[in-house]
């Protein structure tokens, strides 16, 4: 039976039951009891079903929020990867100076601002001028001696020259001394001709002097002719072994048939003709030409002849050894001044990358090493997270996958774009002091943690910057389709970064 009906037929009968005894009861009981009004029973259906009413209407309403909100929930926990282990990290660049000196200016402080370019910190620039004006000094003076080393080898190419003609005369000296001995020869062999008649004749004359036909006067001009030609021929020997002696060759005797004999290479291994070759070798060596010994005097001659070293004379001067070497100390001189000049510039230290001046610890006065750290930029748009998430949860990820990004810095309301790019190649406890090891007794077999970074998509550092090391839940949609570089790998590929980023993360080295 329905439940509102028992509640009429109650209420009925407590309204008809005093009718059913006698009159002092009733009178009694409508004197003690309240007074029920026939007419309420209406009013009390319409309070009824209205709470019902109500009642269908909350549980209604409840079960079509928890559709509205509840399954979007549920495939939202379903298709995302979360973890509350991340955090927001970005490159820090070390400023540092270059060369050694004394803080004459800091022109930041920390919290400050930065763009690239900007001046940091000035040293005292005035030793750095000095080292630039006596490098250019070095320089003057380098320039100098390469001209004094260029007039040098002008003057070794006039000995060169010099030393060409003298080979050529000695040689043809030489020549004329193996021509005048052969002149000296053909002499000698006259002079024993006119030796023969002349004793011929002196013989005739001797035996008519005899017989008194011949005059005395006759006979003794026959035997003074004779004695002079005895001595022509003595001379003529002579002058013939005197040639032989100065070309280097042994005397003879008159009636020797080597005489006139002489090596056929004399003119070329006579030691005056080795010795001006010889001195010829020593000038074009300085010149920086090579010359070999087996190469014969008339080798050379007609080298020249041919133009090889003659027409390459004006050639020589630019690369002579002493000229080379006055450029090479010009070039030295030169390099220093610009490593001087490029250190008078090293003393403004300037900002490398666009970032905030943070852990400023330089001030006036202070005299700073190369290589000091003096404070450091942290970038405001080469930022990423970090997320440390579980091992178990690493089944699914892959790089490409979006992820929406809550920063507790601006709540739930503000949410970040971005993009997983890459997975660190070992967990957090690898890097530890006293890695896991069951050798060593300190191996707990607990759930790890792999660093996966999350490049940030359209992110505007001017209008909701993230600071380093601020807290990040990331939520990592599986379902997404992936895209950018290296989509659905696990490992990344080598790709070269740009200009800036390159030189930021080159000047860095570390990442907070």
């Amino acid at each position: 039976m329905p439940a509102d009906t028992v509640e009429d037929k109650s209420v009925a009968a407590s309204i008809e039951a005093p009718a059913i005894g006698n009159t002092d009861a009733k009178v009694d009981r409508d004197a003690t009891s309240p007074r029920v009004d026939v007419g309420s029973k209406p009013a009390s259906k319409r309070e009824i079903t209205r709470q019902r009413t109500l009642l269908i209407g909350v549980l209604g309403a409840a079960v079509i929020a928890a559709a509205v909100f509840g399954v979007p929930w549920i495939r939202f926990v379903l298709s995302t990867v979360s973890t509350d282990d991340a955090f927001v990290n970005g490159h820090v660049t070390s400023v540092a100076p270059r060369v050694h000196g004394q803080v004459a200016r800091v022109l930041v402080d920390d919290n400050n601002r930065v763009h690239k370019g900007d001046l940091l910190v000035e040293l005292d620039k005035e030793p750095l001028r000095d080292a630039v004006a006596v490098k250019k000094a070095a320089v003057d003076t380098a320039g100098a001696d390469l001209q004094v080393a260029k007039a040098t080898v002008r003057g070794i190419e006039a000995q060169a020259w010099s030393r060409r003609w003298q080979l050529q005369q000695v040689v043809e000296n030489v020549e004329n001394q193996i021509s005048l001995l052969h002149a000296r020869v053909a002499a000698l062999r006259k002079a024993k001709a006119t030796l023969v008649l002349a004793q011929q004749e002196f013989d005739r004359t001797s035996q008519l002097v005899v017989s008194e036909t011949a005059s005395r006067e006759l006979y003794d001009q026959r035997q003074a002719t004779l004695s002079i030609a005895r001595a022509g021929v003595v001379q003529a020997l002579a002058d013939a072994n005197q040639i032989r002696v100065s070309l280097g060759l042994s005397t003879q005797p008159e009636d020797s048939a080597d005489l006139d004999r002489v090596p056929a290479n004399l003119d070329e291994t006579f030691s005056s003709v080795l010795q001006a070759q010889a001195e010829l070798i020593q000038t074009a060596a300085e010149l920086g030409v090579v010359h070999s010994y087996n190469q014969s005097p008339k080798q050379m001659l007609e080298a020249f002849e041919k133009g090889g070293v003659d027409r390459t004379f004006d050639q020589l001067a630019p690369v002579a050894p002493p000229v080379k070497q006055a450029e090479a100390k010009l070039e030295a001189a030169k390099r220093d001044l610009a490593l001087a000049e490029l250190d008078l510039r090293y003393g403004d230290v300037v900002a490398e990358i666009d970032g905030v001046v943070t852990r400023r610890n330089v001030n006036p006065g202070n005299d700073v090493q190369v290589g000091q750290s003096l404070m450091a930029i942290r970038s405001l748009s080469e930022i990423w997270i970090d997320a440390n998430f579980k091992e178990t949860q690493l089944r699914d990820l892959r790089i490409g996958q979006a992820a929406d990004l809550y920063v507790d810095i601006y709540g739930d309301k503000q949410v970040f774009s971005g993009r997983i790019t890459g997975f660190t190649i070992g967990t957090g406890s690898t890097l530890a002091l006293l890695p896991p090891q069951n050798a060593t007794g300190n191996y707990i077999k607990i759930v790890q943690r792999l660093p996966v970074r999350i490049e940030l998509e359209g992110y505007d550092p001017d209008k909701k910057p993230l600071f380093i090391g601020a807290s990040v839940v990331p939520y990592v949609y599986l379902n997404k389709p992936v895209n950018g570089p290296n989509a659905g790998a696990f490992l990344r590929a080598f790709q070269p970064q740009s200009q800036g980023s390159a030189s930021a993360a080159s000047a860095s080295g570390t990442g907070k």
